[in-house]
């Protein structure tokens, strides 16, 4: 459960004291490897010298200029930085501070532009289950998780169509063809809407926090985009965990020629944990037709705001003249290659999957019958604590309760060698013994 910040106290987490590379130390001294990058958006490491000097040099000069006073040119450079690596159709972004506010804005922007096009009946959004796109009232309704429940009562029902799954796949269905079947629920789904309502289908080209690292065959997003072709939805992929070259290229969506979005969603690494910023890409043909339409006037009060474009750009310098998309590429093969043998010696681990550095290993109680062990236990909260007595912080999750399976993101920063990662798959190895040493007497 998510404590409310009150200071420190006896039942939380130990204090941070310092941090550097791929190590975090506590306050009693004790030295932690970083495996999932935090909530896997530390993608160049903690402490970069040349983030922190251009966060220095910036701040020196000003922090905050708010976009009608003033163009910051850290904001405009950083929206040519990205639009160069992102190519041709996303040229625009637009900055706010979370994943969250992201999908936000970039869900009102699409319906801006369905007004600008004379298309206002379109309103609807259709999303995925499982998914996860953030944490206010609107993107909890889109992420279709039963335990935000609570929070939107009265709030309308989602829209949604099944999540492709490459691990539990309908029985007697192969996973391309379970995932051509939810790519053509999507078509069904926008005919029974109306197709003249919908203005969006959203979804995580590769799954973060609703279904661990998971994504679909190449033909799924090449029909998903077909699909929205046909009756003129936008496409919006939600890269806010699989972008700034976490998988192996600087979008996930890059992997998949004739499957590009309309609207691109980043955020995590896009800061890389050194500071809050996020961002939505956009065609320029759909900016002016907003434009030549009055405009997007819906901001926030840290919209594009300097200092965190500086440290937006300072990232970005180091991702590319380090290789760091080239390493996570690598590194991946190898971190993947090390899981699964792993997986050979314990019979807990049932998945390991992931593209570049973004990977998780699903946890099960019978890799045969892909049997996930009782919701009770508690699988994920007890193998964090075991993993943090081996000096590893991993983040994991029950998705959905438990219905989509238990799975540890094993997902380290952009800058990791094949000595890091050997010395936290070691310690991973010992932590999943230890724990199926603790489930033996209860099975």
């Amino acid at each position: 459960m998510q404590r409310f910040w009150t200071g420190a106290s006896a039942s939380g987490p130990p204090g941070i004291a310092r941090a550097k590379g791929l190590h975090i130390w506590d306050t009693a001294g004790k030295r932690y490897i970083d495996v999932t990058s935090g909530p896997i958006a530390v993608n160049i490491g903690h402490g970069n010298e040349h983030v922190l000097a251009a966060m220095r040099e910036q701040a020196e000069q000003f922090c905050f200029a708010y976009p009608s006073n003033f163009e910051s040119e850290r904001s405009t450079e950083l929206s040519q930085r990205l639009a160069a690596l992102a190519g041709p159709g996303l040229e625009c972004a637009f900055y706010v501070s979370s994943g969250s506010e992201a999908v936000e804005k970039c869900l009102q922007f699409a319906r801006r532009a369905a007004m600008a096009r004379g298309d206002a009946k379109r309103y609807k959004v259709i999303s995925r289950n499982p998914s996860y796109h953030g944490s206010t009232r609107a993107t909890m309704a889109l992420s279709a998780d039963p335990g935000y429940a609570p929070y939107l009562e009265g709030y309308p029902s989602a829209i949604l169509v099944p999540a492709p799954s490459s691990y539990r796949p309908p029985e007697g269905a192969s996973a391309l063809e379970h995932a051509m079947q939810c790519a053509e629920a999507l078509r069904a789904r926008i005919v029974e809407c109306g197709p003249e309502s919908v203005l969006a289908f959203i979804m995580e080209p590769v799954m973060g926090f609703c279904g661990g690292a998971d994504s679909a065959p190449p033909e799924y997003y090449r029909r998903v985009r077909e699909i929205c072709d046909e009756f003129g939805v936008l496409l919006v992929y939600d890269e806010i965990v699989s972008s700034a070259g976490r998988t192996g290229t600087f979008l996930a969506c890059d992997r998949w020629p004739g499957a590009r979005p309309d609207l691109a969603i980043l955020a995590k690494g896009l800061g890389g944990g050194y500071t809050p910023l996020s961002a939505f890409l956009a065609p320029a043909q759909l900016v002016d037709a907003v434009a030549g339409a009055g405009g997007f006037h819906v901001g926030h009060t840290h919209k594009a705001h300097p200092l965190a474009c500086a440290v937006g750009l300072a990232v970005l310098d180091v991702t590319m003249q380090e290789r760091l998309v080239d390493n996570a590429a690598a590194m991946g093969e190898y971190l993947r290659a090390r899981l699964r043998a792993i997986q050979q010696c314990n019979p807990l681990v049932g998945d390991v999957r992931g593209l570049g550095l973004l990977n998780a290993v699903e946890i099960v109680a019978d890799r045969d019958s892909k049997r996930m062990l009782p919701r009770e236990l508690d699988v994920v909260g007890r193998i964090q604590a075991l993993a943090r007595d081996e000096g590893l912080l991993i983040y994991g999750r029950r998705t959905h309760a438990g219905k989509f399976g238990d799975w540890i993101m094993v997902s380290p920063p952009l800058i990791a060698t094949r000595a890091d990662i050997d010395e936290m798959t070691d310690a991973l190895e010992r932590c999943l013994a230890a724990y199926r040493g603790e489930l033996a007497p209860l099975r």
